[in-house]
Formats: C-alpha cells, structure tokens, sequence
C-alpha cells in the first residue's frame, strides 16, 4: 500500500497539541526562574543584612566616649582580617560627626535614604559602588567598581554636662558573595524545576500520542480499505469526537455503496434484458444468411451477425462481471475446489475451439497432487475461461497455449502461458486490468476478460501478475492460497475470504 504523503501546508494536529500544551510550560518556567531569581536575592540580602547589623553593633563597641573625645579600641591587626578577603570584602567607616572621617575606608558611600534626624541605634541597609584601585600605588582613575551592601548604624555619645553628639559607623560587605549565594539558590531550585518541566513534556506527548490513537487507527483503516469495499469503519472502543467522525464517513461509504449497488443492479438488469434480443438478432443473421445467395447482401449480415455476436459476448461479460462483485460473491456459497481438477475439465472442454482457431492448447501438471482452494467454484471456473479467451483470440494461429496447474509453498499457482504476440509492458504494469482496455484492436474482445480476473481472484484472497514469456509471448500466473493454508475451519464452513490490499501485482 502506498504511502500517503500529508499535504506541506497542512498543520499536524500532534503538533499544534504540542505547542499549546508546552509554550504555557515553557512562559511559566521562565517566568519561575524570575521570581525564584528575586526570591533567592532577597533572601541573601537578609542573611547579609543580619552579619552587617551584628558587624555594625560590634564595630560600635569597640569606640568608647572619653569625655569630650573617642577612644578606637580597634587593633590594626582586626582590622587586615576583616579585609584579607579579595573574594569577600568588608570595609568600614566610623565617623563623628556623620561625614568626619575618623576611622576605617574613605570610600564607602553615604547613606541614602535615612531620614532626618536618623533613628538611633536602628541600622540602614543600601547599596552602592566604591571605587577600588587596581593596585596600592595606583591612582583611583586607574581602578574598578565595587558594589556593595553597606549597613549605617546612628549612636549617641557624650556624657551629662555636654551636649549629646552622634556618630556614624558604616559596615560594607561586596556583593559578590551574596551573588554567588543567589546563583546557587537559583540553580538548586530551576535544575530540578528544569527536570521536571522535561519530564512532564515526556508524560505531555506519550498523553497526545495515545490521545490522537484513534485518529491514527481510523486513517489506517480507511487507508487499508480496497477501493471496492465500502463495509462501514467500526471503531466502537474510541473517544466519542473519533466515533462522530467515523459515523460521518460510515454515512459517506453507505451512500457511495447505495449508488454503486443501484448503479450495478441496472447494469445487471440491463445486460439480462440485451440477452433475448441479441440472442434472437443472431439466431436471425445466420438463418437470413443460409437463405440468402447475394454477395452483397452477405457481406451487410455478416458484420451484423459480427456485431451482435460482439454484443453478446460483452453482455455476458457484464453478467460475470457483476456475479463477481463483492456484493454478489459475499452471498454465494465457498467450498473446497481442486484447482488441478478443474484446470483439466475446462482445458479439455475448449480444445474444439482451439483446433478451430489452429492453436495448440495443453495443459500441464505440475506435481501431480491436489492443489485444492476455498472459493466459488463458478467464479474460478469464469475466471480461467477468460484467460482461455483471450489467449485463443489473441495468440494467432499457429500458437501454442498451455494451462498449467502447480504448488508454490502454501499457494496454488494457475499459469496460462501462450507463444503470440504478446502485450506492451505499459499495459502489463496495470492498465490491462482497467474495464474496457483492450490491449490490441485485433479480434472480437471487448477488455472485460482481465478485470473479470482480476476482480474473482481478489474475491478469493489471490493475486493475478501479467509476465513477458521468451523469446516472445505472455504468461499470466494466478495465485491463490491453498485450503490448508486459509484460516481454520472458517474458511471451510464457507465464511467470507477477507479482501485483499488495494495493490495488485
């Protein structure tokens, strides 16, 4: 069966459930990795917002009133460790008042967004960017921007007899580390996110897969349909919206066969009423002919005795043609037919005609053991018949015509072989088996002999092949399965043959 290609302008359903189903899961998980992103940054803000307060509130301690003055309890050596770290720096400022430089890093930034007056003893978190020169002797010009998180924290100092004075101390921390916590985070959190998101577009696609199933048996049932079998789709176990499309195209193939069978019966009417008229117009002809001495008037009955001879024979055609229509075939009993037997009797029944057209015509036995099928002996004896005919009519006189009955493993194949003219190979590829295609306008054929065939061994589950015979000649070989081969006990209580695929060899 040949492959039916999807037209390129036309969307796959599969894939547009795809897309539907993964763009909202693909926006959502981007819009997830935004939020965690924030989420994350927040939370690193508030672990290091917790070590700046604590690092302001010790700083503090560690500056002590002395009457009018400070004293800086701060060891140099504390401070080189609290900036030894490249990878996490923290600086520091103290100043009193707020903007006079006492102690620690001149560049960190002045607090925004403190009101006025400050609340004492309340630290401030913001951020900013210091300036850090790229070596020791370096100018600032020549160094990098440092962002940073610093913490302000307001105290009040001086004792009773002078006025209460403030004092800024400035904590800054460089957000490096606090960026790296949340990566981290984030990445904790979107590659199992991420995992999951492929997984559930696996579980996605198996569910479309399975979901559009029945769509994909439907089309491969009505693909696998012959183009003569209009039996109704049963596709009772699928979806309703599947089981709505398969009613509407039952209803198609129900009005294509009402038409068909109408159009077929008045064929057949119509072929059984030509019958007696052509019957009697010949019997007519040949009696006007014995009568009659003028040879011109010979000569009118002769073609008019051809013509209705013509008429005859494809009235009769037609009558074989629709008794071997699956509407007609289904209803006739099938029994055991001894294919060799058969071929024997039918060969033997036409060699008085084949002596009368000057072939030769013999049959062959193969073998020599039954080849018995399951079929309607009627059909296949029709069938053998038109191959008969048409070697009779068109090998020539002078030719040879040979029937030939043997087994090819669990086939029995029937081969009728003649050394005449042969036929085109554009014709033998499938033209010949067309209704009304005559290979030669040469005899009385009218091109229903190879589609009779060719629809009776299709009736039984056969095929029928048209092959060149050497040095000149063809050879038509007609398979069908052995009874032993057919399946069980069906195929001898006279059940159906199922239909064969749409392809004939």
């Amino acid at each position: 069966m040949a492959e039916h290609a999807v037209p390129a302008g036309g969307p796959s359903l599969h894939r547009q459930l795809l897309i539907w189903l993964l763009a909202p899961q693909l926006v959502l998980w981007i819009v997830g990795a935004v939020v965690t992103y924030q989420i994350a940054a927040r939370y690193a803000n508030a672990a290091i917002d917790a070590s700046l307060s604590q690092a302001t509130r010790s700083l503090a301690r560690q500056v002590k009133p002395i009457g009018n003055g400070l004293l800086v309890d701060f060891p140099r050596a504390a401070q080189d460790i609290l900036e030894a770290d490249p990878n996490d720096r923290v600086l520091f400022t103290v100043s009193a008042p707020p903007g006079q430089y006492i102690l620690g890093n001149r560049n960190l930034p002045a607090p925004r967004g403190v009101p006025e007056p400050p609340a004492l003893g309340e630290p401030y978190f913001y951020d900013g960017d210091i300036l850090e020169p790229a070596s020791a002797s370096a100018s600032a010009s020549a160094g990098e921007r440092l962002r940073v998180r610093v913490a302000a924290l307001y105290l009040s100092y001086g004792d009773d007899a002078g006025p209460a004075q403030t004092m800024l101390v400035q904590v800054a921390r460089s957000s490096a580390n606090r960026e790296e916590l949340a990566r981290r985070i984030l990445l904790d959190t979107v590659l199992p996110l991420s995992a999951l998101i492929a997984l559930m577009t696996m579980i996605v696609w198996a569910g479309i897969r399975a979901g559009l199933a029945p769509l994909a048996r439907l089309r491969s049932l009505v693909e696998g349909k012959a183009p003569n079998d209009l039996t109704a789709i049963e596709l009772d176990a699928a979806p309703r919206e599947v089981r709505a499309l398969a009613r509407a195209i039952n209803e198609l193939l129900g009005a294509v066969q009402h038409n068909v069978v109408a159009q077929k019966r008045f064929i057949s009417d119509a072929a059984h009423q030509l019958r007696t008229p052509l019957a009697g117009l010949k019997s007519q002809t040949e009696l006007a002919l014995a009568e009659t001495g003028d040879p011109a008037l010979q000569a009118r009955l002769q073609r008019v005795h051809a013509s209705a001879t013509r008429s005859a024979h494809l009235v009769n055609q037609l009558l074989t043609l629709a008794r071997a229509e699956p509407e007609s075939a289904s209803v006739q009993a099938r029994a055991r037919v001894d294919l060799r037997a058969l071929a024997r009797e039918l060969t033997a029944e036409w060699v008085p005609r084949a002596r009368q057209a000057g072939i030769d015509l013999g049959f062959e036995d193969v073998g020599g053991s039954p080849a018995e099928v399951v079929g309607i002996g009627l059909l296949l004896r029709e069938a053998l018949a038109n191959l008969l005919d048409n070697a009779l009519r068109y090998a020539g006189a002078g030719a040879e015509v040979t029937v030939r009955v043997s087994r090819d493993m669990d086939e029995a194949l029937l081969e009728v072989i003649d050394s005449g003219p042969g036929m085109p190979e554009a014709l033998r590829d499938g033209q010949a088996f067309e209704r009304f295609v005559r290979g030669t306008t040469d005899g009385q054929g009218c091109g229903l002999g190879l589609a009779i065939v060719q629809e009776i061994v299709q009736r039984h589950a056969g095929r029928v092949a048209l092959q060149p015979q050497q040095p000149h000649g063809l050879r038509v070989a007609v398979h069908l399965p052995l009874a032993a081969a057919v399946a069980g006990p069906a195929a001898a209580s006279g059940a159906a043959i199922p239909a064969p695929p749409k392809e004939s060899t």
